[in-house]
Order: C-alpha cells, then structure tokens, then sequence
C-alpha cells in the first residue's frame, strides 16, 4: 500500500510540473502547435532513460525500488506516459527485438490515432459538435 501512496504523490508532482511547463510554452510561443506537449514528451523521455540507466542494478547510483517507482512511474507517468513507452521500445530495440520494436513505436501510433478518431466520431455522433 506504501509503494501506491508514493506512486500517486509522484504522479500528482509530475502532472503539475507537465502543466507548468505547457502553460509556460503556450504562453512563451502561442498554441500554433503543441508545444508544450512536444516539449514534456521529449524532455520526459530524455529523463526516464538518464534516471534509468544511472539507477538500474549495474548503474551508478542504487535507488530502491519505492524511489525508482516514486520517480519513474509516479512523477514521470504524471509528467508524460510517452516516456515510459519510449523507454520500452528502447529496452526492446536494445535488445535486439527490433520488430517488436516497430510494432511498439508503429503500432502505438497509429492505434493511439485511430483511437482519438474514433473517439471524436462518437462525440460528434452523440451531437457533441458538428463535424470538424
């Protein structure tokens, strides 16, 4: 029950910082495109794999597992789940899985995208805009 308590103490630290950083790109260069997400996803996934590798059981530093979960899946997971996938697909390419690499990186994508469509339809279909 602990380890749940620090996960979801990291995840709401994490959301935040996602939010200050949006609200801070958004403002810094207008909602023309997605920056601030641009920037959490690439800066999330530069972080999970630095915090990974330092701390994994042959890296530098030793973190226990209630730290490696409060940072990793609690304040990253909050901050941006790409980075967790990103690292997944990295763990899988390293290990010479490379198809099931591309299918990671290409099936995520393109499910995820048709999800979002879908998901709008349904929306529309419930009368909660007209059709874009």
């Amino acid at each position: 029950m602990t380890l749940y308590f620090w996960v979801f103490l990291g995840s709401g630290l994490g959301g935040l910082i996602r939010f200050a950083i949006s609200e801070f790109m958004t403002r810094s260069y207008g909602e023309t495109f997605p920056w601030g997400t641009f920037t959490v996803n690439i800066l999330g996934s530069f972080i999970i794999g630095f915090f990974a590798t330092l701390t994994a059981t042959e890296g530098r530093f030793f973190v226990g597992t209630t730290g490696r979960n409060f940072f990793m899946a609690g304040v990253l997971g909050g901050f941006t789940t790409y980075s967790s996938f990103s690292l997944q697909t990295f763990t899988l390419a390293y290990k010479g899985e490379w198809l099931r690499a591309g299918a990671n990186a290409g099936g995520t994508f393109i499910s995820c995208f048709i999800a979002v469509w879908l998901g709008y339809l349904c929306a529309v279909w419930l009368g909660a805009q007209k059709g874009a």
